[in-house]
């Protein structure tokens, strides 16, 4: 699993040199990637009501490696899912798009569970993974959403405060990251206005 994150770390780094290349212009701000603990693993395990066993870790969860990349854009998270899953050595298992569709709580992202070949010493074995893509203001959302979860001493009257602020703070950071994408449209139409008057001019 340690290699399946290196592996899909190069492939998202390439990409964004080539966008820097072509574009001048990166579409990643970061990407972070984790492996599930022990006993996160086991917990889960223990939820689905199976056993624990290696081949229940390996058939039963899917993102024990995840990666998680930091797009600024709307956009590019969408240009950038796809270009990555063109590559024909990734195989798409699940996708979940939780920007078009968000979850209750207000929670944004697009996941995807892919599969990458991981070639060892004398086999060649097949790694799922979990890609999460999200723009700035949906992390730092999650990022507080997650610290406010595990608040244990709140009584349920103030979580359920909590929660209507937090869905709203969604709202809002939803309608920020809209805002922003049309200020970068309208910036690069100019751009590319100029450009093509330039060359009318040449």
């Amino acid at each position: 699993y340690r290699s399946a994150l290196k592996e899909i770390r190069t492939k998202l780094e390439i990409l964004n040199d080539e966008f820097r290349l072509v574009h001048q212009y990166n579409p990643i701000e970061h990407i972070e990637s984790r492996l599930k603990t022990d006993e996160s693993i086991t917990r889960k395990l223990m939820r689905k009501g199976k056993e624990i066993t290696v081949e229940n870790i390996q058939k039963y969860i899917d993102d024990i490696a995840g990666v998680r990349v930091i797009c600024s854009f709307p956009d590019d998270i969408y240009q950038l899912a796809e270009s990555f899953l063109k590559q024909d050595d990734i195989t798409l298992i699940e996708r979940k798009d939780y920007i078009k569709n968000p979850k209750p709580s207000g929670y944004r992202s697009l996941h995807l569970i892919i599969q990458v070949p991981i070639f060892l010493q004398n086999e060649k074995k097949m790694v799922n993974v979990e890609v999460q893509f999200r723009t700035i203001a949906m992390d730092f959302w999650a990022s507080l959403d997650h610290k406010m979860r595990y608040k244990k001493e709140l009584s349920s009257e103030e979580v359920e405060i909590i929660q209507e602020e937090l869905y709203d703070c969604a709202r809002q950071s939803a309608a920020l990251d809209e805002r922003m994408q049309g200020i970068r449209d309208r910036i690069t139409k100019k751009q590319r206005t100029d450009t093509l008057l330039i060359e009318d001019k040449l």
